[in-house]
C-alpha cells in the first residue's frame, strides 16, 4: 500500500483500554525554559507543526550530569541512525512558537493515518545508540509558566548511569506515539517518572492490582509482572521479568543487571512502566470498574478496596506548612485550600466548611496555654475584636500591630510594647504564647462579665413512676450520685438540687439545718408553682449530709409505688422556675411516656403505611411545640439540658431531644432498660457526664477573613445571632460543623485566618476565652483543592446534613443528599483529567478522598438514615440521630466504620507485660462477613458498644476459659465476667483498654455465637456495612453504582 512514508510498516489501532499507574506526586512538577534530565529523559520528541522531512531516533538515556532532574524533556535534534521504527520529527524553528493547546498530535499530515501498533516486531528491536549533545528543553504546549501551587514534597530523582538503555528506551519503539483526537500538531513528551517498557510480546498483561486501588485489565494472557508499592510515591512498580533483557548494554558502558534495574526501580521517584503505550502521569488513585468477559459481573477485587484500617487520616502537609496553626483536634476545614473565586468554589461539589471541637482533649503535656494579661488588657483588634494571635505582624519599630484578619493597623500599649529584632520579630516572641501558640485561652476582665460568674449547677429531675422502679433506673441514678459527690468540679462552690415527678411533683428541701430533707408535693399541674424557691437549690459542701440522706432513702422511698403516669412537661416547667435564676446543668431520668399536663404525648409511629410517604418526616420532628419553646427558654438562662432516656417502649425521643438540641445537651437512650444488664453503661455514662469538665454560660463565634463568611451552622445548639453560638454548658464531646461561603468574586490575598473564639466560665469561676486560630493557603487549581481535602472533615459536616435532612424529607433524600454530592465531585474530578488521561473504565479519585465512597455507603446505612422502618425503631434512629449531630470528628467515623479485631490468636500466645501487646492484636479487618473465621473469636467496637463473636468451631477450652461454666450455653443468657485464669484476665484488660481509649460512651459488651439468630444479625452482621444486608447495596455494587452516575454526563 503506498504511503507518504515509504519503508514504515502499516501500524494497527491502538488497544480501546489502557493499563494505569497511580504516580509520585512529585513527578508532576513541571518546569518551563528548564533542559530535561534525569534517568526518566526519554528520547520521544514531539512533532512540529509543519515538517515533512524525517528523522531519526534520537539517542536513549543519554543525559548528562549537569541536567536537572523532575523537568519535562522537550523537542531536540538527534543524529541519524538506521533503524525500522516510527519517526520522530526535528523540532521547528526557534522563531515558531508552539501555540497553547492541549497534548494532542497533529490534526493532519504524514502521519495522521498511521495508527501506532501496541507493540514491536521483532525487526523492529532498537539497537544501541551512541550518545549525543543534551536536547534544549522548550515549554509543553498548554503549560504554564510557572507550575499551581502544591504543598506536596517535591522529590529529587537522581540521573542514572549513561548507558542504561533497558530503562530509557521510549521513543525508539512503536507505541511511543499513540494515536490521539485531532488537535494542534503538537504531542507531548513522557512525564518524569516513566521509564521503558518490558520486552516485547504478543499481548499486554494487565497490572497486578495495587493494594488498596485494584486495576484489573481484560484479556491479560500473560502473566502480569510482579507488583509492589511503593506508600511515599502512590505508584504501581512493576519490576521486571526475569527473561534476559532484547537491549544488550553497550560495551563499557554502565548499563545496570536487570536485579539492579529492579532496585532501582523501588525508587519512591521511579515509575516502572506498564505497557508500551504510555500517557502522561497520573496524580490520582484509581478503580478498574471493567466487567470479566463473558460475564456480567465486575472485574473487581473487593479485597483490595480502599478502607479505612488505621482510623482517621488527617492531611499532613497542612500542618506542616502551618506549625503555628492550632491542633486540628480543635479546627478541621473540609479542604486546607480555599478557592479564590467563587466561579472555582462551585465547582466544589463536596462541602466548603469546618468542624469545631472548641474543647477537645488535649494528650498529656499538650494542654492549652492560660494566659493573664493582668492590667494590660487582652489584646484585641479595634475594628474586627480579632484576638493577639501568632499571625499578626508588628511594624514601626513595635508601636503597632497588623490584625491578620481585617488588615488594621493597631497601636500596642506601652504595657505590651517590646522593640523588633533584625528581622521584624519582638524580642520577648519567646515568652508570649499568644504569639507562637496556634491554641490559648485568656483570663477575662471583668468587661466580658454581664453578671458575677455562675458556679456550677447541677439539677436533677427523675422519674419515680413504676416503670423506674421495676426497671432499676432509679436506684442506680440514687446510687451514681451520690458515688460522684466528691468529684463534681468547682467545690466547694458547686449547687444541687432535686425534683422527682409521678402523676404529681416532689420538691424537696435541702436546707443545711436538717437533717433530714422536707419533700413537698405539689399535685396541681395545671398553676405550677414553687414552693420554698430559696432551699430548693443549695450548696453542696455546706448541704452534704443532707444530700446523702437524700440519695439512699430514695429508692426506698417510693419502692411501693404503682402510679404509671408522668406529668413531665409540668415538672419540666417547675425545674425550670428553680434554675432561672442562675441557670446551669439539668439532667432529665425519663422512662416513661409523658402522659399528664403540658407537654403530654401520644403513641406515633405505629401506622407503617406512613412510611416511606411525604408525611414520614413528621415522625421525627417534635410533637408538641412546647419542647422546642421550653428549649429556647432554657438557653435564654444558660440551662443546659441532658436527657437519659430509660424505656422498654416509646417515649418519643423525636420530642424529649429537642431539648437537649437547642441547649447544647447531649441525649442517652437506653432500650429496654433493665439494671441487671444496662446498670454499669447508665453508671458510667452518668459519672463522666457529671465530673468531666464542663464550660458554662458560653458563647462562640468564629471569625475568619475578608471574603468569606460562614454562613450555616450545624449540630447541638441555639443560634442567638447570625454568628454567635449559645451554649449553656459545653464539654470536651461536644463538635460544630458549619459550611463557609464567598462573599467576594474573587479573593486578592494569598491566605485566609480563622479564628474560634469560647467566651465562658470555668468551674473555678474564672471568666475565659479559649482562642483557636488557623491559616489556610488560597489557591486557583481545582485540583489543589482535592488534594488537600480532608475525609473526616467532609464525612461530619455530611452527616449533619443528611440528618438535618430527615427531620424536613423522606430517608431516601437524605441518602440521595450524599450520593449525589459525591458523585457531582468525582464527576468534576474525572473531567478535570479526562483531557490529559485516557481513564477508560476507571473510576478515578484523589488520593486524600479514597475512604470518602466507603464512608458515604456506611453513613446510608447508619441507624439514622439506613432504610426500612422494620430495620430500626422510630426512637432508636432519633436518638442515633441527636447523638451524630454532636461527635467530634474521630469518634463519628469509628461510629461508621467500627473495629474489627480477631482475638483468639492473641489470647492463646503467653502474657509479655502489663500491655500484653495490645498494638499487635488492634488490627482491624474489613467490615465483611469473609472476615469471621467460624474457628476465630473476634471483638466489634463502634464507640457505643462492643460485641464478642464466637464462631461456631472456635476451640471449647477457648471459650470454657472465658465463660465458665456457661460454655455451651445460649450466649443472651450469660454476661461475662472475669474468671480465674489468665486468658480470661487478658480478655478483661483488653476490653477495659478500649474503653480507656475512648470514654465518652460505655460499651456494653455483647456476647453472640455464630448462627445464633436474631441476635447475630442485629448485634452484628447488620453492621458489617461492606456486605449487602437487607435490600441494601454492597461495597462492589455500591462502587460500580457510584462509577455508572460518574460516567453520566462526564
Amino acid at each position: 500500500m503506498g504511503t507518504e512514508n515509504p519503508g514504515y510498516p502499516i501500524f494497527p489501532a491502538r488497544p480501546t483500554s489502557s493499563p494505569f499507574a497511580s504516580s509520585p506526586p512529585s513527578a508532576m512538577t513541571q518546569q518551563s525554559g528548564r533542559p530535561a534530565g534525569g534517568s526518566e529523559t526519554s528520547g520521544f520528541r514531539p512533532f512540529p507543526p509543519s515538517t515533512s522531512q524525517n528523522t531519526r531516533p534520537p539517542a536513549s538515556g543519554l543525559v548528562p550530569p549537569s541536567v536537572a532532574p523532575n523537568t519535562i524533556p522537550s523537542q531536540a535534534p538527534v543524529p541519524p541512525f538506521g533503524s525500522r521504527m516510527p519517526l520522530s520529527r526535528p523540532p521547528p524553528p526557534p522563531s515558531v512558537s508552539s501555540p497553547p493547546t492541549a497534548y494532542a498530535p497533529p490534526g493532519g499530515g504524514p502521519f495522521q493515518r498511521f495508527p501506532t501498533p501496541p507493540f514491536p516486531t521483532a525487526a523492529q528491536t532498537p539497537l544501541p545508540v551512541p550518545p549525543m549533545g543534551p536536547p534544549p528543553a522548550q515549554t509543553l504546549p498548554g503549560q504554564l509558566s510557572s507550575p499551581p501551587v502544591s504543598f506536596r514534597s517535591q522529590q529529587q530523582v537522581p540521573p542514572v548511569p549513561i548507558g542504561s538503555s533497558s530503562q530509557s528506551f521510549t521513543s525508539g519503539l512503536p507505541g511511543a506515539n499513540p494515536s490521539q483526537p485531532t488537535g494542534d500538531s503538537q504531542s507531548f513528551a513522557p512525564r518524569p517518572g516513566f521509564q521503558q517498557p518490558f520486552p516485547p510480546t504478543s499481548s499486554y498483561s494487565g497490572g497486578a492490582p495495587l493494594p488498596g486501588f485494584p486495576s484489573k485489565q481484560i484479556n491479560a494472557i500473560p502473566p502480569a509482572p510482579a507488583v509492589s508499592f511503593s506508600p511515599t510515591a502512590q505508584s504501581v512498580v512493576l519490576a521486571p521479568p526475569s527473561t534476559v533483557a532484547p537491549y544488550p548494554p553497550h560495551q563499557g558502558g554502565f548499563a545496570q543487571p536487570p536485579a539492579l534495574a529492579a532496585q532501582q526501580n523501588l525508587h519512591p521517584g521511579y515509575a516502572s512502566p506498564i505497557s508500551n503505550v504510555q500517557g502522561l502521569v497520573e496524580d490520582f488513585s484509581s478503580l478498574s470498574v471493567a466487567s470479566v468477559p463473558g460475564s456480567l459481573e465486575p472485574g473487581l477485587d473487593h479485597k483490595s478496596f480502599p478502607r479505612p484500617l488505621d482510623g482517621d487520616v488527617e492531611p499532613n502537609s497542612f500542618a506542616e506548612m502551618y506549625p503555628m496553626n492550632c491542633p486540628s483536634r480543635y479546627l478541621r476545614l473540609t479542604t486546607n485550600a480555599i478557592p479564590n473565586s467563587q466561579s472555582l468554589a462551585s465547582r466544589w461539589h463536596l462541602t466548603l466548611g469546618a468542624v469545631v471541637c472548641p474543647l477537645a482533649e488535649a494528650p498529656e503535656g499538650e494542654e492549652v496555654p492560660l494566659i493573664d494579661f493582668g492590667s494590660t488588657g487582652i489584646i484585641r483588634c479595634r475594628r474586627c475584636r480579632t484576638y493577639v494571635n501568632p499571625f499578626v505582624t508588628f511594624t514601626d519599630s513595635g508601636r503597632k500591630w497588623r490584625c491578620n484578619i481585617c488588615a488594621l493597623l493597631n497601636d500596642v500599649s506601652g504595657e505590651y510594647f517590646s522593640h523588633l529584632d533584625s528581622t521584624g520579630r519582638r524580642i520577648d516572641l519567646d515568652q508570649r504564647l499568644e504569639l507562637t501558640k496556634g491554641s490559648v485561652e485568656f483570663i477575662a476582665p471583668t468587661e466580658y462579665m454581664v453578671r458575677p460568674p455562675m458556679p456550677p449547677i447541677y439539677f436533677f429531675l427523675i422519674d419515680v413512676s413504676i416503670s423506674a422502679i421495676r426497671s432499676g433506673m432509679l436506684e442506680v441514678v440514687a446510687q451514681t450520685i451520690k458515688s460522684c459527690l466528691d468529684k463534681l468540679p468547682g467545690y466547694p462552690r458547686t449547687q444541687i438540687g432535686f425534683i422527682t415527678y409521678d402523676s404529681t411533683i416532689q420538691f424537696y428541701n435541702m436546707k443545711s439545718s436538717l437533717s433530714q430533707p422536707q419533700m413537698m408535693v405539689v399535685s396541681d399541674l395545671d398553676d405550677i408553682f414553687v414552693p420554698l424557691p430559696d432551699d430548693l437549690l443549695v450548696n453542696l459542701s455546706e448541704s452534704r449530709s443532707v444530700v446523702e440522706a437524700f440519695l439512699e432513702s430514695l429508692p426506698s422511698m417510693f419502692q411501693d409505688n404503682i402510679n404509671v403516669e408522668s406529668a413531665f412537661g409540668p415538672a419540666l416547667k417547675a425545674a425550670f422556675m428553680v434554675m432561672n435564676q442562675l441557670g446551669g446543668k439539668l439532667l432529665i431520668f425519663q422512662n416513661t411516656l409523658p402522659s399528664l399536663g403540658v407537654g403530654r404525648l401520644k403513641l406515633r409511629g405505629d401506622d407503617p403505611r406512613v412510611y416511606g410517604t411525604d408525611k414520614e418526616y413528621a415522625l421525627r420532628i417534635p410533637e408538641d411545640p412546647f419542647y422546642k419553646q421550653m428549649a429556647a427558654d432554657c438557653t435564654k438562662f444558660q440551662i443546659g439540658v441532658n436527657v437519659y432516656a430509660c424505656s422498654d417502649k416509646y417515649i418519643d425521643i423525636a420530642s424529649l431531644g429537642t431539648l437537649a438540641k437547642y441547649t447544647g445537651g447531649q441525649m442517652y437512650y437506653y432500650p429496654g432498660f433493665q439494671s441487671s444488664v444496662h446498670g454499669d453503661k447508665l453508671r458510667h455514662e452518668l459519672a463522666r457526664d457529671l465530673t468531666r469538665e464542663t464550660a458554662w454560660e458560653a458563647v462562640m463565634r468564629i471569625r475568619c477573613g475578608k471574603g468569606i463568611r460562614f454562613t450555616s451552622y450545624h449540630g447541638n445548639f441555639m443560634l442567638r445571632s447570625t454568628d454567635l453560638i449559645a451554649l449553656p454548658a459545653v464539654d470536651c464531646d461536644k463538635a460544630y460543623a458549619m459550611q463557609l461561603s464567598l462573599e467576594e468574586t474573587l479573593l486578592t490575598t494569598q491566605t485566609v485566618y480563622f479564628q474560634v473564639a469560647l467566651l465562658y466560665t470555668a468551674s473555678c469561676g474564672e471568666r475565659r476565652i479559649r482562642v483557636h486560630t488557623a491559616v489556610a493557603p488560597v489557591v486557583a487549581d481545582l485540583g489543589e483543592m482535592y488534594r488537600q481535602a480532608d475525609t473526616g472533615s467532609i464525612v461530619s459536616v455530611f452527616t449533619r446534613l443528611a440528618i438535618e435532612k430527615t427531620l424536613s424529607s423522606k430517608l431516601d433524600d437524605a441518602r440521595n443528599l450524599v450520593q449525589q454530592r459525591i458523585v457531582k465531585a468525582l464527576r468534576e474530578y474525572r473531567n478535570l483529567h479526562a483531557v490529559q488521561h485516557r481513564l477508560g473504565s476507571r473510576l478515578i479519585y484523589p488520593e486524600s478522598l479514597k475512604f470518602l465512597p466507603l464512608y458515604a455507603m456506611a453513613l446510608s446505612k447508619s441507624t439514622p438514615l439506613q432504610a426500612g422502618h422494620a430495620d430500626a425503631s422510630l426512637d432508636e434512629r432519633c436518638a442515633a440521630g441527636f447523638t451524630m449531630m454532636a461527635m467530634p470528628v474521630k469518634k463519628l467515623l469509628k461510629l461508621l466504620y467500627p473495629n474489627l479485631i480477631r482475638v483468639d490468636e492473641w489470647l492463646l500466645k503467653p502474657s509479655v507485660g502489663e500491655n500484653d501487646g495490645f498494638k499487635d492484636v488492634l488490627k482491624r479487618l474489613p467490615l465483611a462477613a469473609e472476615s469471621l473465621d467460624s474457628r476465630g473469636l473476634y471483638i466489634y467496637d463502634d464507640g457505643l458498644r462492643s460485641v464478642l463473636w464466637f464462631g461456631r468451631m472456635l476451640s471449647p477450652d477457648i471459650s470454657k476459659n472465658l465463660l465458665g461454666a456457661d460454655f455451651a450455653a445460649e450466649l443472651s443468657r450469660v454476661t461475662l465476667k472475669e474468671q480465674e485464669n489468665g486468658m480470661s484476665k487478658k480478655l478483661t484488660r483488653l476490653i477495659k483498654k478500649l474503653r480507656e481509649i475512648d470514654p465518652s460512651y460505655y460499651r456494653m459488651c455483647h456476647l453472640v455465637r455464630q448462627g445464633e439468630q436474631p441476635r447475630e444479625g442485629f448485634l452484628l452482621l447488620r453492621n458489617l456495612v461492606e456486605d449487602p444486608m437487607g435490600g441494601s447495596t454492597g461495597y462492589v455494587d455500591w462502587i460500580m453504582q457510584l462509577h455508572r452516575h460518574v460516567q453520566q454526563n462526564s
